[in-house]
């Protein structure tokens, strides 16, 4: 879910606590193990100001733990699937003579690929042409996808998780006026919206901020956290506003800096500024990764310093190899959504705007990408199988689905 663009960031520094007044996922995802777009700022450390907040009492803190720990309760279950609004529907009909093409942010990062195989069962189950248009998430690759499918005149093009519409406003319009649907997915949290595109189907990235948060607010409430995101990423902007918000209701003790690194620069950057948190703060217990491929470099950060014993690593996305990692002791705790889930989703709710359902333009509350989170520990890991796979683990949806369509 990459795109181009650069959050405004704010300095200045408590010895009390750190907070973020300048917010950026999504994803989504990754990300998982995201592909470089091209474009972003250099990685860097903000700390600035949390909200003001007096000392808790005991009282208070054993009241703001159990809240925060009661806003993830259930997430180490299996999801259950809830049905979208608009009913069932007869899909075969609805796309009988009609296409859908998808343009996303690369066509070969795993978190486009799980999502795009999602879409293709969706589509094959029901019977219409769904097409791809790999990329290597250049600009101008953009552009030819949007040309191939004027030109074969398909009903919708989707743009997963990347392509952005701030950037492709001429082949939008064109689109538009050749009767095509124009549809971003997977791009923003609820709270953010799309330009130009005539339907957003969004994520809650915003919680995603707010649960791992909410997890360190129950284990430690007095926490030291590096925080690491990338602002280029559209979705971290919404991550870090609930991560911000959650600890400004439920975490006034803890102390929390952030630090931006670019996509590009995971690799080079991570692992030597988890080195350098751990040395200028004794006193870190845990590094939160709002996307948690980053894990691959901060284990080893965290294991460079001495540090395995004390800090702790969660992040979001339950990439396949941080829930080994989690079921080997190296990573404390994941959770995101099924990619593949998240394919049949994004078909659902397109059928349904093909169909001339009443879709909000921006979404609702996530009803018409409803693919819930699954929260992996050490307890549940296993369940996603051993070694982990994409999409195991979350229960029945296809089946769901079909009946929706009335293909069951």
């Amino acid at each position: 879910m990459i795109t181009c663009g650069k959050r405004q960031t704010g300095g200045g520094m408590n010895s009390k606590r750190f907070g973020i007044l300048a917010l950026v996922l999504i994803a989504c995802l990754a990300v998982v193990a995201v592909a470089a777009i091209g474009c972003g700022s250099s990685s860097s450390s903000t700390t600035t100001t949390s909200p003001a907040a007096s000392a808790s009492s005991g009282g208070a803190q054993t009241a703001n733990q159990a809240a925060a720990a009661a806003a993830y309760a259930g997430m180490t279950d299996v999801p259950t699937f809830v049905a979208p609004p608009g009913g069932a529907f007869d899909a075969k009909t609805v796309m009988a003579g009609k296409s859908i093409m998808s343009i996303p942010g690369t066509g070969t990062d795993p978190f486009y690929v799980q999502m795009e195989n999602g879409m293709k069962q969706a589509a094959a189950a029901v019977g219409y042409p769904f097409t791809t248009w790999n990329n290597q998430g250049q600009l101008t690759q953009y552009q030819q996808g949007f040309q191939n499918g004027i030109t074969k005149k398909v009903s919708l093009i989707d743009l997963l998780a990347g392509p952005d519409p701030n950037s492709l406003k001429p082949q939008i319009d064109e689109a538009q006026k050749a009767g095509i649907e124009v549809v971003a997915s997977h791009l923003t949290a609820f709270e953010q919206t799309v330009p130009y595109v005539d339907y957003n189907l969004p994520q809650d990235y915003t919680k995603a901020g707010r649960v791992l948060a909410d997890w360190i607010i129950a284990h430690d409430y007095t926490a030291h956290v590096l925080v690491i995101g990338s602002d280029e990423i559209v979705s971290t902007q919404a991550s870090h506003d609930g991560f911000v918000s959650e600890m400004a209701k439920y975490g006034p003790e803890i102390q929390y800096k952030y630090f931006n690194v670019t996509v590009p620069e995971w690799g080079t950057k991570i692992q030597p500024q988890v080195q350098s948190a751990i040395v200028a703060d004794p006193q870190l217990t845990y590094v939160a990764c709002i996307y948690d491929a980053m894990t691959q470099f901060v284990v080893p950060g965290v294991t460079a310093a001495n540090a395995a014993d004390k800090v702790k690593i969660i992040g979001f996305n339950a990439n396949p190899f941080v829930i080994d990692y989690v079921r080997e002791g190296k990573v404390e705790m994941t959770f995101g959504d099924s990619l593949n889930w998240a394919g049949w989703a994004i078909q659902d709710a397109e059928m349904r705007i093909l169909a001339k359902q009443d879709i909000p333009t921006n979404g609702a509350v996530g009803e018409y990408l409803n693919n819930p989170f699954r929260m992996f520990t050490v307890d549940n890991a296993a369940e996603a199988g051993v070694p982990a796979q994409f999409s195991k683990g979350f229960g029945e949806y296809q089946t769901e689905y079909k009946k929706l369509w009335g293909l069951q």
